[in-house]
């Protein structure tokens, strides 16, 4: 019987790997970057800053709003979206649990 990581794995850990999922991209990175430096609504002009088809952004964003870290619609080039304050919030504070879990500080193995 094949195990389904969504059996398995529950809450923030399943979480936390779809935000990592959706950060694993540059151009997902540079997105988020760059709706965070205009602080607003953006509409369409995504497209102009990263060098990569206008379809290929839009599965991006979709990929974003998926996750919960854009919030707009995504539909072709008259598309408006902007981050999600409430979910980044939450990526944040589970990746900072990940890493305060993994402090390499502690780390003592030296393979």
């Amino acid at each position: 019987m094949k195990n389904n990581k969504k059996e398995i794995f529950k809450g923030e850990s399943l979480k936390l790997a779809e935000f990592a999922k959706a950060v694993s991209h540059p151009a997902r990175i540079e997105i988020l970057k760059i709706l965070a430096e205009k602080n607003s609504c953006i509409c369409g002009e995504i497209v102009l800053e990263i060098p990569l088809a206008q379809s290929t952004v839009s599965q991006h964003l979709k990929e974003l709003k998926s996750a919960g870290l854009i919030a707009g619609e995504i539909d072709g080039p008259r598309s408006c979206y902007c981050l999600n304050a409430e979910g980044i919030a939450v990526m944040r504070r589970l990746f900072e649990g990940l890493f305060a879990v993994i402090e390499t500080d502690n780390i003592k193995c030296k393979c």
